[in-house]
Parts: C-alpha cells; structure tokens; sequence
C-alpha cells in the first residue's frame, strides 16, 4: 500500500486526531478570495512543496536534505516545519491534501438515500474534481513515483492513511444513521474505494505522458465501476495438461 492508501482501519471508529484535523487543505480555486497573509502562506507551501519534489527527483530523496530544500525556497527551517512535520511530508503533500479534502467533504455530503459505497463514490470524484491547482495532477505522480522507490515515505504515508480512515469513519458514524458501531459495512465500504483508487492511480502513473486530473478521474470511475464484478468474480483451476 502507498501514500495515497488509507490502511485498513479498527473496527470500532475513533475520532480525528489532532494532527488530521489540523492537516491543510488543497488550495483550490477559493484561494484567491482569502487574506493576502492567507495567501502568502498557501504560496510558500507550495512552493515548498514544488523544489521538493523537483530536488527529490533529480537528486533522490535521500540525496537532498532539508538544508537543501529551504535554501532552494529561501525560507528558514522554522518557516518548513510550520507547514510539514518531514520531508516525508511533504513529498507526499499532493495526495494526502486531496485525502484531506475528502473529509471536509464528507462532512457536508447528503446522503439522499443512496447505497453508502455510492456516496463514497460520489463524495471522492467530487473531491477530486476540486484538485483544480494548477499542476496538481504532475505533483501526484511525481510523488506516486517516489513513493514506489523510498520506504520511508511508504511508512508516512500508511501513518497519514490510518488516522484519515480513522477520521473518515467517525465522520460517517457522527453524520449517518449507522446505530451498530461495529457494523463492518461503512467500514467496508471505504476500504473499496480506498483500494480502487489506489489501482486507478497505479494504472495512470504508469501510463506515459503528463497525465491530467481528467485522465486520472476516468482511471477511478472505471475502477468504481468493477467493484459489483469483483464481488461475484468465480474462477477454477487452470488446465495444465
């Protein structure tokens, strides 16, 4: 499982944690009508994000330190760690934001009676469909790609997964009608999406090119849509003879 996979989550749903709810949100389009202080801050997290994915790929992860970085951005190290705990973290910034987002979205989703794996669905297209930053879709897979060759940020990002599962489940807890704290079934169900995501993006990454948030949104609603099949999917022994 890689950055972008929420790990499995415990049966009994837990509050966000601090650090969950304190994450920031993708900047998207809104961005603009925030404080000019707002602003500047959105900016050199960007930034900060940007030259370390750029230093990261063209010198590996391990080959440039966090000395490295703030020098390229011309901040101080205290200005970094007020937007990320690690390097880890920020190398991997794309993805969680968007995970991120999909818990400010869950909160506000109407559930209009629908199947909760549908809404789940739903809720995660429309949250990427808000990834609207520029580049936001080259930064994934620039970070996708580290992510498969650096353990270290495998194992931030399965840290980053089980608190947003966690905070994802309690959401659903707190906001729908699931009486049984217990009930398998919401938990289930953001496994699947979680896990057919997470092909999607493998597929997409892999293709050549740029890739776009578009493509990568079509990977995830084919992804979406083998789920049924998966579930019925019978298979016998192969004839070796």
């Amino acid at each position: 499982m890689r950055s972008a996979t929420l790990a499995v989550m415990t049966t009994q749903p837990s509050p966000p944690s601090p650090a969950a709810a304190a994450a920031p949100l993708a900047p998207i389009a809104l961005a603009d009508r925030l404080p000019l202080r707002e602003r500047k801050k959105l900016r050199t997290r960007q930034a900060l994000i940007d030259t370390a994915l750029e230093l990261f790929t063209e010198r590996g992860f391990d080959g440039t330190t966090l000395d490295d970085l703030c020098e390229a951005v011309e901040v101080s190290k205290r200005t970094f760690f007020r937007n990320f705990s690690s390097k880890e973290d920020v190398a991997t910034a794309p993805l969680h934001d968007m995970w991120t987002a999909l818990l400010d979205d869950l909160e506000s989703c109407d559930p209009g009676g629908r199947p909760v794996l549908e809404m789940l669905q739903d809720t995660l297209l429309a949250t990427l469909d808000r990834m609207t930053t520029e580049d936001w879709a080259r930064r994934v897979r620039l970070s996708h790609r580290l992510a498969e060759k650096t353990p270290s940020m495998g194992a931030h990002g399965l840290h980053f997964c089980d608190r947003t599962s966690r905070a994802a489940l309690a959401i659903l807890h707190r906001r729908l009608t699931l009486a049984d704290p217990y009930d398998l079934r919401p938990r289930l169900a953001l496994d699947m999406i979680v896990a057919a995501f997470n092909r999607a993006l493998e597929t997409w990454a892999a293709r050549p090119g740029s890739g776009t948030r578009a493509e990568l949104a079509a990977h995830v609603r084919d992804a979406f849509t083998a789920i049924p099949g998966t579930l019925t999917l019978t298979v016998g022994l192969r004839d070796e003879t």
